[in-house]
């Protein structure tokens, strides 16, 4: 399973797999409730594989933060993404030592948090999975 075919779709809650590219858009199947909708060229949308995340030196892949959170979880499930702000920030700089607090705000935390926990239980957020994440993408 890859985070290549997951996407976030603005105005629209949860994630969703990309399942089949139309002449107009696509059609992507939430992984909330498995419902599949048609998404048009129009809409805002983000492929994770494509997301990273600020840090003082970088900017490092969203595979990455969820490989270091999987790590610090033992591949099980994170923190809830409605804990305060300061829990968060906390828990994310143990995972994320090095990431930009000026650029890098509590909302994209919670954010990315929900996303992992969301994508953990269906077998997207493995150590392996995540790790040849990495590996197709310097094959390209």
């Amino acid at each position: 399973m890859s985070l290549q075919k997951i996407l976030a779709i603005s105005g629209k809650p949860g994630l969703f797999e990309l399942k089949l590219q139309t002449r107009t858009g696509f059609v992507a199947e939430s992984l909330l409730d498995g419902k599949k909708i048609t998404v048009g060229m129009r809409s805002n949308v983000s492929l994770l594989s494509e997301i990273a995340v600020y840090t003082y030196n970088e900017e490092v892949k969203l595979a990455e933060v969820f490989k270091a959170i999987a790590t610090k979880e033992n591949e099980g499930a994170s923190i809830s993404h409605k804990e305060d702000n300061t829990v968060l920030l906390s828990y994310f700089r143990e995972v994320m030592p090095e990431f930009d607090e000026d650029r890098v705000y509590p909302s994209d935390i919670k954010k990315i948090i929900n996303w992992y926990n969301m994508l953990q239980p269906k077998g997207f957020v493995t150590l392996e999975a995540l790790s040849k994440e990495g590996k197709e993408e310097t094959a390209e």
